[in-house]
């Protein structure tokens, strides 16, 4: 059975976070983006505070809950204009199993709950252009040069 099945999914609010739950989160963050991407950047820039926290967990790890994806949704006029996901991240162990899939379809599916159907705009890492497509995020403008990766803006109107 792929790890995704098994998955309980919850989106909070920073104030609904628990000490140990933001805690794996930003773990997952820091292994994933700056560890094994090799990238210094300010991960902690203000925005969580005002974020959704999309969470896949797994109860069936040997040490209890286990965090296997994570993204952070934006309101609009937080980070762009539009409404926004990033820090998109899945647990290196679950990767090729879909669950990436069915983070972004949640993701898409809470942000629109709970703020409306509305336009998303993404930072995208160029190399993961086409993940997003499947989605329905077309790229907008040029790829740029961020924390030493290729991104590019994507918006699925």
């Amino acid at each position: 059975m792929p790890p995704h099945q098994a998955l309980r999914w919850r989106c909070l609010t920073f104030d609904e976070l628990t000490a140990a739950e933001l805690y794996r989160a930003l773990q997952l963050r820091a292994e994933v983006f700056v560890v094994e991407q090799v990238c210094a950047f300010q991960d902690l820039d203000g925005r969580d505070a005002h974020a959704l926290h999309m969470l896949g967990e797994t109860a069936h790890a040997p040490e209890g809950t286990a965090l296997l994806a994570y993204a952070r949704l934006l309101p609009a006029h937080t980070a762009f204009a539009e409404a926004s996901i990033g820090r998109v991240v899945t647990a290196p162990l679950t990767r090729g199993s879909g669950l990436g899939h069915g983070l972004m379809r949640e993701s898409i599916a809470e942000l629109h709950r709970r703020w409306g159907d509305q336009p998303i705009r993404i930072g995208a890492q160029a190399h993961l252009q086409a993940f997003y497509r499947q989605h329905g995020f077309e790229p907008q403008g040029e790829i740029y040069l961020e924390d030493g990766i290729d991104h590019i803006e994507m918006i699925r109107n």
